[in-house]
């Protein structure tokens, strides 16, 4: 049913990393929360604490269909700093593994690493300097093959509906968002 790690660090943005979950979670896949800081406890950018599945250090996130970097600052940074989730990030997208983004992170992570180079992207306005290679546009959310990418907090929804649509099918995905009362 797909494997999708989200990768939490200080200062994420509470409603993408969350609400990236709860839907995927619905559609039925398995998803766990990876921790990139020194222990499970991730504190979100509006102090909102989350104790994360798992730690990255101690956990291979090699089996991956999905790896998913939500925004929020200094949460993007924390990502971006973390070398052996950049790593794992790009062995993802040079396999052709799905990667998703949102908010600062396609701006912060993805596009310093070269993995929006000729793909259609999105981030948070006022970051598109760091969309190296991108086509940026102008959507909540974006498919561009093995990439997805989300504008910011109050396109979630639609990011992570566009990631359930990738892994199990525009059908339940669409069952998803009229169950909750976005469709």
């Amino acid at each position: 049913m797909g494997q999708v790690y989200v990768f939490l660090a200080d200062g994420f943005e509470e409603v993408e990393a969350l609400t990236t979950v709860d839907v995927l979670r619905r559609a039925g896949v398995n998803v766990v929360t990876v921790s990139v800081m020194d222990g499970p406890e991730v504190v979100g950018a509006h102090d909102v604490i989350v104790t994360a599945d798992a730690m990255f250090a101690d956990y291979d996130c090699t089996d991956a269909d999905w790896l998913v970097l939500p925004g929020g600052m200094p949460g993007a940074t924390n990502l971006a700093e973390c070398e052996p989730l950049c790593e794992l990030l790009k062995e993802q997208s040079k396999k052709g593994g799905g990667v998703a983004a949102i908010c600062a992170s396609p701006s912060v992570v993805l596009g310093p690493l070269g993995l929006l180079r000729g793909k259609n992207a999105v981030c948070y306005p006022g970051m598109e300097a760091g969309m190296e290679g991108a086509t940026v546009v102008r959507e909540h959310a974006v498919t561009d093959g093995n990439i997805i990418t989300g504008q910011g907090p109050a396109s979630a929804a639609a990011f992570a509906l566009a990631i359930a649509k990738a892994i199990v099918g525009e059908e339940v995905a669409t069952e998803v968002a009229q169950g909750m009362l976005l469709a």
